[in-house]
């Protein structure tokens, strides 16, 4: 499917054909076009928790206001990002590079982070946003529904998850098969509205 296609009929499907599933091969070939969406300086702090036990999905429908896709899609994944990567894992993402590049990065990265908790968390948000929607992309390319979700109780799908404290959940993404049409799209404002030439 050409790119445009795959984001023109990309939805949020809400129900799933239970029968579809989907290989491990499948699901990591997804999971690593997801990883090449860019993530702030290049940490790579995302993680991506791709949930296969049927047990834990259903306990993690309980916490989700009992949506469907939890359980009925073929994959769930919680995408996770970890705070404290801008600290831990620069130089090691960064090791490739020239040594001036290197030097360079280690200082930009510790003088944009260090001591700055709100900017940690939103750079793990939107790397977070970039790894689902490429994820959904890639599940669209290849013929397959998904639907991020955020409706769920944040402190009770990281304690299913074990989600290590210097981590953050950002959103789910759930991909299969869908079983239902997904609604017309509605409500959507006009071009001229949404876009801003240079000012407001």
């Amino acid at each position: 499917m050409h790119i445009d296609e795959a984001i023109r009929s990309r939805r949020a499907v809400k129900g799933y054909d239970t029968a579809h599933s989907l290989s491990r091969e499948e699901k990591d070939e997804l999971l690593r076009l997801a990883l090449l969406a860019p993530t702030a300086f290049n940490l790579q702090h995302v993680r991506l928790v791709e949930v296969s036990d049927p047990e834990l999905r259903q306990r993690l429908r309980a916490v989700a206001w009992d949506q469907a896709q939890v359980t009925d899609a073929a994959m769930l994944v919680v995408v996770c990002a970890r705070l404290d990567a801008w600290e831990k894992d620069a130089a090691r993402v960064w090791a490739e590079a020239p040594q001036p590049v290197q030097d360079f990065m280690a200082g930009a990265i510790d003088t944009y982070y260090r001591d700055k908790p709100r900017v940690q968390r939103d750079e793990t948000m939107r790397s977070c946003g970039l790894v689902a929607q490429t994820l959904m992309l890639a599940a669209r390319g290849r013929g397959l529904d998904s639907c991020p979700m955020d409706g769920f109780d944040f402190d009770a799908v990281a304690d299913l998850i074990r989600l290590p404290e210097n981590h953050v959940i950002g959103l789910m993404v759930a991909v299969g098969k869908q079983a239902i049409e997904p609604k017309p799209r509605i409500g959507k404002l006009a071009f001229d509205e949404a876009v801003i030439r240079d000012r407001f």
